[in-house]
């Protein structure tokens, strides 16, 4: 299994990255000032970092308990990817609501939006890293 410090550098290094990528983006599609999608892609971020580090250790540990080890495979890669986003998604849905000041409706259409996005980053993302900073178990494996 990973590290603290390499879960820690995992999370930081992807929300760096989404951050970057989203917020010009989402300022030109939602026709918003990129400062407001700034903060809310910033408070996004740092609750997203926090969910990413609580999520994968659970997810890892459920893992290893079901299949012996934390090797994912296609399949695996797209559930883990979308139980996050689910999970994200009803936390941050309040949060863009308020701070934008729009609907719900709105809110929900922005959030799935930038899920969208992320699910697919996630998965790019998890696999180069995975790919850059491979476990040991995974060499004895043969899937490095």
């Amino acid at each position: 299994m990973r590290t603290t410090r390499d879960r820690i550098r995992h999370a930081i290094s992807f929300e760096i990255i989404g951050l970057a990528l989203i917020t010009p983006l989402g300022a030109w599609v939602f026709d918003m000032p990129m400062h407001d999608i700034g903060v809310i892609g910033f408070a996004s971020a740092t609750i997203a970092t926090l969910w990413n580090y609580i999520y994968n250790l659970g997810f890892d540990h459920v893992m290893q308990r079901v299949r012996g080890s934390t090797l994912k495979t296609a399949p695996i890669r797209v559930l883990h990817t979308i139980l996050f986003e689910g999970g994200l998604l009803v936390v941050l849905l309040p949060l863009i609501a308020w701070y934008l000041d729009i609907g719900l409706w709105q809110a929900f259409l922005m959030d799935v939006s930038f899920a969208l996005f992320y699910m697919g980053y996630a998965f790019v993302f998890n696999w180069a890293y995975d790919r850059l900073f491979p476990l040991p178990e995974w060499r004895e494996l043969g899937a490095a």
